[in-house]
């Protein structure tokens, strides 16, 4: 019985539809109509002069190279850096330390994690409602424990001074469980086998946490790491409930900043320009910190081998 050539064969083969096309289809539709379409949206909107009530004009990148000599523009950018920054460094800080404490065995640990966790659930409105009345000057709890122990009653949120700090107290005190909880998985997974050397070597507390804990924790504190800096980056809803980017203008991010243009002022162009520009920047500080996730992964292999 005569074979068909190998040629023919492999042309059924490249043209035959591959059998799970019909399942796929219905999830590239939704991918296309809730994020590819409007992002192409609003790229063509940021390219033209569009205000509420007024006729759409095409102005190319005009609205783009609005942004550098907008003073309110480049002041927001370098609130969100600073906010960024120290949103992610001190529960870095503080969240490896309580890693580190609940990783010990003593009485009621579990009760005490599950306690210090809860800060996390909460709503973050239902936050910032509870840290408004706490840094009100004159009937916030936090000025009366000032005055507890002589130290003179502060602004708080009130002042351009503290504004920022203030509220990375509050993102610290929401998002230091987190990072607790990211360590602490890093921490279980520790062999006890260094540990027991180290002891027997001579080594201390502080030389076995140096030279032991923390290179072994590290990879886990580099995700921690850029989970809390990509959603602090884009933090909207504690900065808005409690001080709406003021006083003035002093605690308005990037995010805030989109939003007065946008829906505040209306001007739809030039907010759309700015929520471009915002994406493309949380899209290369993602990328970033990906690189260096990977960089340190060879560098460990490396290492090991």
């Amino acid at each position: 019985m005569p074979q068909e050539p190998n040629s023919t064969l492999s042309n059924r083969k490249a043209w035959r539809v591959p059998s799970y096309w019909p399942f796929v289809i219905p999830a590239l539709v939704v991918i296309a109509g809730i994020i590819i379409f409007p992002w192409l949206f609003t790229i063509w909107m940021s390219m033209h002069e569009w205000k509420i009530g007024a006729p759409t004009t095409f102005v190319g990148f005009a609205n783009y190279f609005r942004l550098p000599t907008d003073p309110r523009f480049v002041e927001s950018v370098w609130h969100t850096i600073v906010y960024t920054l120290l949103s992610v460094i001190l529960p870095l800080i503080f969240g490896t330390f309580a890693a580190t404490l609940f990783h010990q065995k003593f009485p009621f640990r579990g009760f005490l994690r599950g306690l210090f966790i809860m800060p996390m659930m909460a709503t973050p409105v239902a936050i910032a409602l509870v840290w408004t009345m706490m840094f009100h000057p004159q009937l916030g709890v936090l000025n009366y424990l000032l005055s507890l122990v002589g130290l003179p009653a502060e602004l708080w949120v009130f002042h351009p001074n503290s504004v920022i700090p203030s509220l990375v107290m509050v993102e610290t005190w929401q998002w230091t469980p987190l990072i607790m909880l990211i360590v602490l998985g890093g921490l279980s997974a520790i062999p006890s086998e260094p540990y027991e050397s180290a002891r027997i070597d001579g080594a201390n507390a502080w030389q076995m946490f140096r030279y032991i804990t923390l290179p072994l924790i590290t990879p886990f504190i580099f995700v921690a790491a850029m989970i809390r800096m990509i959603d602090a980056v884009k933090s909207f809803d504690i900065i808005f409930a409690i001080t709406q980017g003021g006083p003035g203008s002093a605690s308005e991010t990037i995010n805030l900043y989109l939003y007065s243009v946008a829906f505040v002022y209306y001007d739809i162009g030039y907010g759309s320009a700015i929520a471009v520009v915002f994406f493309i920047i949380i899209v290369l500080l993602a990328a970033i910190m990906l690189y260096m996730r990977q960089r340190m992964h060879w560098n460990q292999t490396g290492g090991a081998a």
